[in-house]
């Protein structure tokens, strides 16, 4: 696999990492339709555990096939497929090699009452598995937030000095946010920042609104004019936020349901700066056909044909 310039001046920016984790950084970044542009377009399925197999499946009844997901993202031209662990067992044999996987390694479900998610899968079973990276999902602002960012801590440690890559989840909830702060502009930033201190390789946030939750953040953002005029401007900022792009960040593909809104999207982060989009219901909760040219459609547009 030759390596274009665009991944290598994106893999010389992870300065501390051994040649196995940048090595899967550039199976990410090389794979699919996308591959050597530095975007990125990911297929996550782990909605089943978060919200329940009826509500994640039942749209679209081959989706509750673990193999309907990997043949999804391949046919598609992603360059990656995120799930939890029994997901990636179910197919790891017949999809070996064909695609990049993430190992979701936490998760929650809507049957509990704390904002916080249990570990789920190791390290281990991600090397197992023949995964490029593993994924977690922190809350800040949540009660447990800091038990969440001790184990991404522990398991990021591992997954690195094993060769493997780190994504993080950074979704703001729970404590005192309101629900308008979950995707507010500095929380967002700030969400972000933290997934990038506690070291992950890929960042994955919400797309921001111009709403201001923290009075001691929004005295700055309006004494430093920082821009939120528009979502590329918010996406900007965002990306600034992740050492100014030394990390490459992409975003949640929005509420499934959504198109138009979901192309307008990629543009923004396209135009700010984002490396690209992580988008799961939006797209298997469709027919596959409707599926399949909906991401073809968000990947002409990562291309800048679109």
């Amino acid at each position: 696999m030759s390596i274009s310039e665009r991944v290598k001046a994106i893999l010389d920016k992870y300065e501390s990492d051994n040649p196995g984790t940048k090595a899967n950084l550039a199976r990410i970044l090389m794979q699919g339709r996308l591959g050597g542009t530095g975007k990125l377009v990911i297929l996550p399925v782990d909605q089943g555990f978060e919200h329940g197999p009826a509500r994640s499946f039942a749209v679209n009844p081959a989706a509750y096939d673990p193999h309907y997901h990997f043949q999804l993202a391949i046919d598609a031209g992603l360059s990656a497929y995120a799930a939890p662990l029994g997901m990636l067992e179910a197919g790891a044999a017949t999809f070996a090699g064909q695609i990049p996987t993430i190992l979701k390694a936490n998760s929650a479900n809507s049957l509990a009452r704390m904002k916080d998610q249990a570990v789920t899968a190791s390290v281990d079973d991600a090397l197992r598995l023949g995964c490029s990276a593993i994924g977690f999902t922190i809350y800040p602002g949540s009660d447990d937030q800091f038990g969440m960012m001790e184990e991404i801590r522990e398991l990021g440690r591992e997954a690195k000095s094993k060769g493997l890559a780190v994504v993080i989840w950074s979704y703001p909830r729970g404590g005192d946010l309101t629900k308008e702060g979950e995707t507010a502009m500095d929380i967002a930033a700030y969400a972000a920042h933290m997934a990038a201190l506690l070291g992950a390789h890929i960042i994955k946030v919400k797309l921001p609104s111009a709403h201001l939750e923290l009075a001691p953040a929004k005295k700055v953002y309006e004494a430093q004019k920082i821009d939120l005029s528009s979502m590329a401007a918010r996406v900007k900022h965002i990306v600034q936020s992740c050492f100014n792009g030394r990390r490459i960040v992409v975003f949640s593909g929005g509420e499934a349901g959504a198109t138009e809104s979901v192309f307008d999207n990629a543009r923004a982060i396209r135009d700010g700066g984002g490396n690209g989009s992580i988008i799961g219901r939006n797209t298997f909760q469709r027919p596959r056909e409707d599926a399949v040219k909906m991401l073809d459609s968000l990947v002409q547009i990562y291309q800048g044909k679109a």
